[in-house]
């Protein structure tokens, strides 16, 4: 309730009074003093008591009357400057005093703050404060690969002990988290946070808490994304540790000590969060030194493993993708003839096998400098699909060069009668000349062109014959074979690969 100071108002009849009377006369002058309807009679007859009350002022100087009226004007201003509030509407002056006014309604509390100075710690310049931090994990709403981070709301509760605080009694009290503006409390935040928010809804959901001897709760629930750097060279079948730490801002281990309340126990709620495509191994809590340039500070980590669920990736991409190898070796089984069937299967199977390449990394980073476990799995498949299309390549080439090998058979029988003939010829022609030796080998003008041009003819002959012959060692004999062999040897070689992946990714 404002308080207000009252003028009788008798006084200021009584200059009313005077001034009319002396107001024609002297140096000063003064206009009389107005009264509105509040201040008349409850007729609002003021002349009325005008007149009741004019003799008992004629007998006063003009001098006395202005002393009367100086020193009623003087306490009427004294009294608005002592008991009308102050009310400031520049800047944000309105709201420090209407915030200390609801502190001022708080019994005991102004008493308690006394002379408190919420810029300075407790124990300033003498021993650093302990902090005890408690943490609930209410939720981890999403774990990005693509991103490398994670989104987890949590409950922070700090606890230290200001001596400034400490009041009679065994109890606690609670107050309003909007007094939190009054007093100390540490710069805690979260290295490696990308973003984080304090809940506002239905208000600030914060809780500050005093105990007798001093000690201070404060509770706070944030939401935040903390990064979270990934190894992926196994994924989907990888195992990742994430990291939530805290630390102080401004005061170095000189001044603030950060330290886990009760170990392990102190982190709550992680054993019972149920995600989509993890499932939490283990998690423990550290307390290290962050060595930085403004000094050294006390850094408390939460470090837990997630290990992801297999079995969804094993129904969308394994599963799929053997299959697609199963379908290729279905070809082996078509015979060789029929060209338009096993070319459909072996680009149908080529293709799909490229599309679910391409799907399983819509959701992960394109730009990693590492082959995940996937990918070789998928380029395993896809060596085998591309091989069963390139062996029916082979079966289909090796059978066209069997039928011209049958065609060729005829005129290579022909062939070889022309040879003899040949030699045989060269022979009789060649003893003939011997014969004439005698008579032809005196003159200048011996011809041999017969003898070359038929011994040229002849290993041109052996060549391409010898030639052939290891063309033909090659050469499949029987290209139905090539079917029969892969029937075997594919299945064998992908179950041995097989063994040796899953051995490898989940074991090492």
């Amino acid at each position: 309730m404002p308080h207000t100071c009252l003028i009788p108002r008798r006084s200021l009849l009584s200059l009313w009074k005077i001034e009319r009377r002396d107001g024609g006369h002297g140096s000063q002058s003064m206009d009389p003093i107005k009264l509105d309807a509040g201040d008349r009679g409850m007729n609002g007859d003021w002349e009325d008591e005008l007149k009741e009350e004019g003799d008992s002022y004629f007998g006063l100087s003009l001098r006395e009357c202005l002393i009367n009226m100086k020193y009623s004007l003087y306490l009427t201003f004294m009294c608005l400057n002592l008991f009308t509030p102050r009310i400031c509407v520049q800047g944000n002056q309105f709201n420090i005093e209407t915030s200390r006014s609801d502190k001022l309604s708080l019994p005991g509390f102004e008493n308690l703050t006394a002379g408190y100075n919420k810029f300075l710690r407790p124990n300033f310049g003498g021993e650093p404060v302990q902090i005890a931090l408690t943490m609930d994990i209410a939720s981890i709403s999403s774990i990005s690969e693509s991103n490398m981070d994670y989104t987890a709301t949590i409950y922070l509760r700090q606890r230290w002990t200001d001596q400034r605080l400490v009041f009679e009694g065994n109890k606690s009290f609670t107050l309003d988290a909007r007094l939190v503006e009054f007093l100390w409390v540490p710069d805690t935040y979260i290295v490696e946070s990308k973003k984080s928010f304090l809940h506002e809804v239905t208000v600030g959901n914060r809780l500050i808490r005093l105990f007798s001897n001093g000690t201070v709760l404060y509770a706070l629930r944030i939401t935040t994304t903390v990064a979270c750097n990934m190894d992926l060279s196994k994924y989907p079948m990888d195992t990742q540790t994430c990291k939530l730490q805290l630390e102080s801002w401004g005061y170095d281990g000189n001044d603030v000590e950060f330290n886990w309340l009760r170990g392990n126990d102190s982190v709550r709620g992680l054993e019972n969060l149920r995600l989509a495509q993890y499932t939490i191994q283990r998690y423990f809590t550290l307390v290290t030194r962050s060595q930085q340039e403004t000094g050294n500070y006390t850094r408390l980590v939460l470090q837990f493993e997630l290990r992801r669920n297999v079995l969804y990736f094993i129904l969308e991409t394994y599963v799929p993708s053997t299959f697609l190898v199963v379908l290729s070796w279905v070809s082996f089984w078509i015979s060789l003839d029929s060209v338009p069937a096993r070319t459909c299967i072996g680009v149908t199977t080529v293709l799909s096998m490229t599309t679910l390449m391409i799907g399983s990394r819509t959701s992960l980073p394109n730009t990693n400098c590492f082959i995940k476990a996937i990918d070789v799995y998928l380029g395993i498949c896809f060596s085998f699909v591309f091989g069963a299309l390139l062996e029916y390549a082979v079966a289909h080439y090796s059978s066209l060069q069997q039928m011209a090998a049958k065609d060729r058979g005829t005129s290579k029988e022909v062939e070889e009668v022309n040879i003899t003939n040949i030699i045989n010829s060269s022979i009789s022609s060649f003893k003939r000349k011997i014969s004439f030796a005698s008579i032809e080998i005196s003159g200048d003008n011996v011809d041999y062109s017969d003898l070359t041009m038929k011994t040229s003819d002849k290993f041109k002959l052996v060549f391409r014959d010898k030639m052939g012959r290891i063309v033909d060692y090659f050469t499949i004999q029987n290209p139905s074979n090539v079917d029969r062999y892969s029937k075997l040897l594919f299945p064998l070689i992908f179950m041995l690969a097989n063994v040796f992946y899953w051995a490898y990714y989940m074991y090492f």
